[in-house]
Parts: C-alpha cells; sequence; structure tokens
C-alpha cells in the first residue's frame, strides 16, 4: 500500500515538474451548461509563455444571453505529456438577463438585455490528441455589474482544433530574434571612416 502512495507521489511530483501542451494556437467550440441555459461558443486558445495561455470564449444561448470572456490560465501536465490541468481568471461582459427577488411582494422580476461585468475563474482538464484539443471545465461567474444574482456557474466542454503548434511556435520566435539580434549587430558595426564622415 506505501508502495503505491510513493508511486503515485512521484508520478505526479514529475507530471507537475514539466509542462507539456502541445499546441501554440487552437481554434474551435465550446458547449456551455448551466441552472439557466445552454450555450455554444467560440474559443480560441493562444500559447503566450511556456505555462500560460490566453483564451477568448464568445458564446450565446441565441435567446437572452450572450458573453465574452478573456481569460488568463495557467497550465501544468498531469500523467503524460498530452493530458493537463489549468486554472485561471479573466474579465466577462455581455448581455444577460437577471431576476430580481422581492420579498415583499414575493414576486420575481425577470429583466433580460441587461449590460453586465463580471469576473471568471475557469478550472479544467484537457487532452491533446491527432491534432485536437479536448477539454472539460467548470466556469464560473461573480457579477461585479449589470444583474441580480452575484454568482452563476458553468460548465463547459471545448473541442479545439490545432492551428499552430507549439514547436513551429517556438521555431518562429527564435527565426524573429535571430533576425533582430542580426539587425543590432549590423547597426552597431561603424567604420574607421565613419568618424570623419560629416553630417
Amino acid at each position: 500500500m506505501k508502495k503505491n502512495y510513493l508511486l503515485t507521489i512521484f508520478i505526479l511530483g514529475f507530471s507537475f515538474s514539466t509542462f507539456a501542451q502541445q499546441y501554440g494556437t487552437a481554434l474551435g467550440l465550446r458547449l456551455g451548461n448551466s441552472d439557466l441555459n445552454r450555450t455554444l461558443g467560440l474559443s480560441v486558445q493562444q500559447r503566450v509563455a511556456p505555462k500560460i495561455t490566453l483564451e477568448g470564449i464568445i458564446q450565446t444561448d441565441f435567446s437572452r444571453n450572450s458573453t465574452t470572456s478573456i481569460l488568463v490560465e495557467r497550465h501544468h501536465s498531469l500523467l503524460s505529456k498530452r493530458f493537463n490541468f489549468y486554472y485561471g481568471g479573466g474579465m466577462a461582459f455581455g448581455s444577460e438577463e437577471s431576476f430580481q427577488k422581492r420579498p415583499e411582494t414575493k414576486e420575481i422580476i425577470h429583466t433580460y438585455g441587461n449590460q453586465t461585468l463580471g469576473i471568471d475563474l475557469i478550472g479544467g482538464v484537457e487532452l491533446a490528441l491527432a491534432g485536437a484539443v479536448i477539454s472539460l471545465d467548470y466556469k464560473p461567474n461573480i457579477n461585479l455589474t449589470g444583474r441580480e444574482e452575484f454568482y452563476r456557474g458553468q460548465i463547459g466542454i471545448s473541442a479545439r482544433t490545432i492551428l499552430v503548434k507549439s514547436k513551429d511556435q517556438k521555431k518562429k520566435q527564435r527565426q524573429r530574434q535571430k533576425a533582430k539580434n542580426a539587425r543590432k549587430q549590423s547597426s552597431s558595426k561603424t567604420t574607421f571612416s565613419d568618424w570623419f564622415k560629416k553630417d
């Protein structure tokens, strides 16, 4: 029993020490489900640092709720190079319906078209396989303005295709850095005759 625990701890520790996100840019669909509605959305993820991605999500229920989220996410590998978990947060804004309770009359006032602003948190797992990224996440929203409910949560499933692989992105970054360094070196070289040229 102790051996199994030690083996599990070793594997998890090794997994956390390496980051193995296999893509640079991924684009696809996100299906969201909450107590209030079901949404269909567009999700794009862009790797901006070895363990960091930016994700933009635009989603709607094609009725009374449409939101846009911009999230910063931190990734950690889990058990294998293609399977990892992530967490993060960011801002969300949109047009949503709201339910306001009036205890004195025992009424619920339902409004829609409310311009909302809030904070989104996110946590999930993802699997990169055969040029695609499949993820399952939970995305709670904390309302700052525009809606009566302070908190709403949503479970989402995303399927994204890899547009740019991580190694291709790194190669382009190295090429740009190399060209930049070459330009700096060529501009810093001065000849003896340059000192005697008149301005």
